[in-house]
């Protein structure tokens, strides 16, 4: 029988034990994250134009980016390889060291599922992301907007990123439309990247230059709360699906338990508050015209 203890983390346990979880369900739940990813895993993955990632700067900080797939994924259950370079890799200073820590997340936006996948990046040709499994696990379809998928005509342009104050315009405009963001966190020497979704503005703008959003009920893993909990860092990648564009920072978490913080969001069961120490603006961050934004009625 696989240990919760061996899956879950000190931090992830310790958010599992305040929200109540039993320790039954973290019998169950341990099962589900396999060592190896399973065959109807790597079919996914490779079906895929976009990957989400999580990985960490030089400075150890958390980022969350993303990486295009002209010519698509190779997954093995040992090994998820691609022809591909994360966005901003260079600028940001994103460690794709051999041994370094990499997680992975593969949404499909039309049928809503998500897979994850956190390992370590593998030596590899020029070019080559490769990255090893050491957790594969599926998610619930919930808070994830239906989108059509549309191939681009043409080549992607390659990225273009400026670093930018979170007060100035073009991230306050796309930080208030956005229903998706994806988040990365790090503990323990391992990575996690996540997806959060809800109404536009789902990501709420404070005065002080803060941000902070509603955490939902789901699936109790608590992989981004128990690294938070731990490390207290962590990064976003915001999408602008209609132009390609996105908002990258990284910065300072907390969790605000407080029963009146989360009253003020609707079906909220806790508040998530980011501090940015560094944001950018990334033009071509996904395929544009790959997303086609389309709302239908999600969980």
């Amino acid at each position: 029988m696989t240990r919760p203890d061996h899956v879950f983390h000190i931090g992830e346990r310790a958010v599992q034990d305040r929200a109540g979880v039993p320790e039954e369900w973290r019998q169950r739940a341990a099962r589900a994250i396999r060592t190896t990813m399973p065959a109807q895993h790597q079919l996914f993955f490779e079906s895929l134009p976009v990957l989400f990632l999580g990985l960490r700067d030089q400075r150890g900080r958390p980022w969350a980016t993303a990486c295009s797939l002209p010519t698509g994924a190779r997954a093995t259950g040992a090994m998820l390889s691609a022809n591909t370079r994360p966005v901003l890799a260079e600028p940001l200073g994103l460690d794709l060291r051999p041994g370094a820590k990499a997680a992975v997340l593969g949404l499909d936006f039309a049928t809503r599922r998500r897979n994850r996948m956190n390992g370590t990046i593998s030596p590899a040709a020029e070019n080559v992301l490769s990255i090893a499994v050491e957790q594969s696990f599926g998610n619930c379809p919930k808070y994830i907007w239906t989108r059509r998928l549309g191939l681009p005509a043409a080549p992607l342009p390659s990225a273009e990123g400026a670093r930018i104050a979170i007060s100035d315009a073009v991230a306050r405009r796309i930080i208030s439309c956005a229903d998706t963001f994806f988040i990365a966190t790090f503990a323990k020497g391992g990575a996690d990247v996540s997806h959060r979704g809800g109404m536009p503005g789902v990501l709420h703008q404070n005065a002080d230059g803060s941000l902070c959003f509603p955490d939902y009920a789901g699936n109790r893993f608590y992989n981004t709360l128990g690294n938070i909990e731990l490390n207290g860092r962590a990064g976003l990648f915001i999408p602008e699906f209609a132009s390609g564009e996105a908002i990258l920072l990284t910065g300072r978490a907390g969790i605000d338990w407080s029963p009146e913080r989360a009253a003020q969001f609707e079906a909220a069961e806790r508040v998530v508050d980011i501090r940015p120490e560094e944001v950018w603006h990334v033009k071509h961050a996904l395929p544009r015209g790959t997303f086609i934004q389309e709302r239908e009625a999600a969980d």
